[in-house]
């Protein structure tokens, strides 16, 4: 007997949605995506259209009042995360929000609060953890295939710095480098070593004509046991998003360590002395493979892989890192 799908509603019209969550969703074997808001009912409706979604709202509290909708999606603007993550919860439905979860570790918290008190699944959208050469990294580290971790090094950089106009250069909203892609390596090493960092360093560039936010970042993160993780994040730079990991006794290298499109970004290299060897590992959609994650979770059938603990705590050292950049200063993570 076939399982029912999960129907999910989209919160929003964002490129993000458009571009990338809502074909993976549908790439997926547990989920449909059965609706979508937005302020304006004219978008909703183009929107659907385009998309062949069956249903569109023209405002949002007419898409969390539908009953027949089990998750919601939400890739508003940082600053909105909380606020529709609570309303979608009180709703009774599953979230899945876009990272960061929040504008900071204290509004993290309260969701998470809010999702354990209705009894909902809610999760932060790092799509790129789902995909199975990570669980095949971690179990290589576990297996000293390279040794002791000494050192990681990560980044994530595009350049969009030709547009003046996007919501990421609004400072009040959870704009700049540092939350939008800086969160990814930051995430990927705290994954990979099982542990949180105790203190940053982070210098930044910050630019008037982006509305004061970091449109570049560089930064420090000291982890227990002498092992560091050095990170670089920009919206204003050459693209690319790799990640090393350095061993006693080899390198594990992500050359597309957070964004997988094609059977080529999917593989990564071990390198030991002058031997190189490329692992690969079948191309799967990561924004799929989150959603059917999700939906497992949703029945029953496993744990959550990344509960919303680990958004609180990400928020943390985002939160840090910030702080740092703006101040010029070491921050203690507590």
């Amino acid at each position: 007997m076939s399982i029912q799908k999960l129907r999910w509603g989209i919160l929003g019209c964002a490129s993000i949605a458009k571009r990338s969550v809502i074909p993976g969703i549908r790439l997926s074997k547990h989920n449909e995506v059965k609706a979508i808001a937005s302020r304006s009912i004219e978008t909703a409706q183009a929107t659907a259209s385009e998309l062949q979604i069956p249903i569109a709202y023209g405002s949002y509290e007419e898409m969390l009042a539908d009953p027949d909708l089990d998750v919601i999606y939400i890739p508003l603007p940082n600053h909105l995360h909380k606020e529709w993550s609570i309303k979608a919860a009180k709703a009774g439905k599953h979230v899945l929000c876009e990272k960061p979860i929040a504008l900071n570790s204290v509004e993290a918290a309260e969701m998470a609060q809010v999702a354990k008190d209705e009894n909902v699944i809610m999760s932060e959208a790092f799509m790129y953890r789902y995909h199975p050469r990570y669980k095949l990294i971690k179990q290589m580290i576990a297996d000293g295939e390279i040794g002791e971790i000494r050192h990681i090094r990560g980044g994530f950089t595009f350049n969009n710095g030709a547009s003046t106009e996007n919501v990421r250069y609004v400072k009040e909203w959870g704009g700049g480098s540092l939350y939008d892609v800086g969160c990814y390596p930051i995430s990927a090493a705290r994954y990979i070593l099982e542990s949180e960092p105790i203190a940053t360093t982070v210098q930044a560039m910050f630019s008037e004509k982006h509305g004061g936010v970091d449109m570049m970042a560089s930064g420090l993160l000291e982890f227990s046991n002498d092992v560091a993780l050095v990170f670089d994040c920009g919206m204003w730079a050459a693209p690319r998003s790799p990640l090393e990991i350095i061993g006693t006794e080899g390198v594990i290298e992500l050359p597309n360590a957070f964004l997988s499109h094609t059977e080529e970004g999917s593989y990564f290299y071990v390198r030991k002395g002058d031997k190189v060897k490329e692992i690969k590992t079948p191309y799967y959609n990561s924004y799929a493979l989150q959603a059917d994650a999700m939906a497992r979770t949703i029945r029953g059938e496993e744990v959550q892989q990344f509960p919303l603990e680990d958004a609180v705590a990400n928020m943390r050292v985002l939160e840090a890192c910030l702080q740092s950049a703006e101040t010029g200063t070491r921050i203690v993570i507590n």
